[in-house]
């Protein structure tokens, strides 16, 4: 599988020259490898290859590989990329090591009353549905700073930052520019945005983490 490791070393030397480029700083933008569906040799070779961020997008298929890969990788961190249903909340909690799908007070709620539970204070991050389409998750735009408010005033929660997926059949820079206007009025710094087709430009426009999942491991099996 040495593919997963050429294609890892690429996407980091993509992003430190995009960085580079429009000023930021390479080493504050993290590449979460997003395994969802990925078989399991690919993701060892990524892990193999030293990379340990990684993103899932659901609570029942991470519970079938991560226990027992965390477990074998010292310093494996496991984001919730994923929509995250509240009867989930519990397990989410117990496997994830970061939220970045906190999109209704509903969600906010049951994190909070199981990391209370649990004596786990995990980092989440605010979905924004920056590009307002119906059949995507996220909190409206219009809504964004109140519900960012009442999860760090009222639910206690640890928001680091902002997560968008912007309209497929759009240029993405528009939604990655506001995404950052939304988060820097909330004196948000953290935005996870930018996926396969489009993390260059995030990192353009300040990308904290971007989320790649076929440019890692190929196709989905």
């Amino acid at each position: 599988m040495s593919d997963v490791s050429a294609n890892l070393t690429e996407i980091q030397a993509r992003i430190t020259k995009r960085a580079k480029k429009w000023g930021e700083d390479p080493d504050t933008v993290t590449l979460i490898a997003v395994s969802k569906q990925q078989p399991i040799d690919r993701v060892e070779a990524a892990l193999e290859a030293g990379h340990r961020v990684y993103g899932e997008n659901r609570v029942q298929e991470a519970q079938g590989k991560w226990p027992e890969l965390k477990e074998k990788y010292d310093g494996t961190e496991l984001h919730l990329i994923g929509p995250l249903q509240s009867n989930k909340a519990k397990d989410a909690v117990a496997l994830f090591d970061v939220i970045q799908t906190v999109d209704r007070p509903k969600i906010a709620r049951a994190l909070a009353d199981e990391m209370k539970k649990s004596g786990r204070n995990l980092p989440v991050y605010i979905q924004i549905n920056i590009g307002a389409e119906d059949q995507k998750a996220g909190i409206d735009i219009a809504d964004a700073d109140a519900f960012i408010a009442e999860c760090r005033d009222v639910h206690g929660l640890d928001v680091q930052g902002l997560m968008c997926i912007p309209p497929a059949e759009e240029q993405p820079a528009p939604f990655f520019a506001l995404l950052g206007k939304i988060a820097k009025r909330n004196g948000l710094s953290k935005l996870s945005m930018g996926m396969s087709s489009d993390y260059e430009i995030a990192v353009q426009f300040g990308a904290s983490l971007v989320r790649v999942g076929t440019g890692v491991f190929g196709a989905r099996g």
